[in-house]
């Protein structure tokens, strides 16, 4: 018995290292989902929030995953640290955890980014029709197509059917050059379109946010498939050390 403990002993040590190793790798892809969460809170931000609402849930969940993944990795390295089987296999636990909550999320970035063109067509023309230059939706839209050097839906046609046009005429956010844009010539519906943007916002945005949707998810998924590693290697050293009663000197 004697024998096969210290036979036993260079497997645990290994597993512990690799395990440490694994820990700390999985700590910093904790830093990545919480910066991609952020990234896609504050960069993508204007344009989910012309979506749809439930979709703005995606960055909340990146971020809450990324902070709890860089906590438990810390708890990862102490567990291992300790040796002790109960804290190895909760952190088993809580990996396959992960695993489930970041697949959920990476398949909900790629349904969402296959199904946004009817969703942003349809909602992105009543922000248009509705656009008063003052509500969340209103300045999104302000935000998109300065952004993207764009105007309108599929062109600047779209805002003369607006509620916005008859009053105040195109938005000046869609001003090809500010300074030589007034807003009497906003008002014209025949001197506005030498003025602003040609190109319409719906395919540069769906463009944007699919290339970038895509991104997210397929970070998400890597990340995901990698807790399978620290998963085993937990679940191993957790069994090597439970039945050679092995203990940290």
């Amino acid at each position: 018995m004697a024998s096969r403990r210290m036979e036993t002993k260079p497997v645990i040590t290994c597993l512990k290292t690799l395990l440490i190793v694994y820990s700390f790798v999985f700590w910093i892809t904790g830093a990545i989902l919480l910066a991609v969460g952020l990234w896609g809170k504050f960069m993508l931000g204007p344009y989910i929030s012309l979506i749809a609402e439930n979709s703005t849930n995606a960055p909340y969940v990146l971020i809450g995953t990324g902070t709890t993944i860089i906590v438990f990795g810390l708890f990862g390295c102490f567990a291992t640290c300790r040796g002790s089987p109960w804290m190895l296999k909760l952190y088993a636990m809580f990996l396959s955890l992960v695993f489930l909550a970041e697949l959920v999320a990476g398949i909900s970035g790629f349904v969402f980014r296959h199904e946004i063109k009817g969703t942003f067509l349809r909602t992105y023309k009543e922000a248009v029709q509705n656009y008063n230059a003052q509500d969340e939706r209103s300045l999104a839209v302000d935000n998109v197509q300065r952004s993207l050097r764009c105007c309108g839906v599929l062109n600047y046609t779209s805002w003369f059917s607006s509620v916005y046009f008859p009053a105040s005429g195109i938005p000046p956010s869609c001003c090809a050059n500010i300074s030589d844009c007034h807003s009497s010539d906003l008002r014209n519906a025949t001197i506005a379109p030498s003025k602003v943007y040609q190109q319409g916002c719906y395919e540069l945005v769906t463009s944007f946010i699919e290339t970038n949707m895509g991104i997210i998810a397929g970070v998400t998924f890597g990340i995901a498939f990698s807790q399978l590693i620290g998963m085993l290697l937990a679940c191993c050293l957790s069994r090597f050390i439970t039945a050679n009663q092995y203990e940290m000197v």
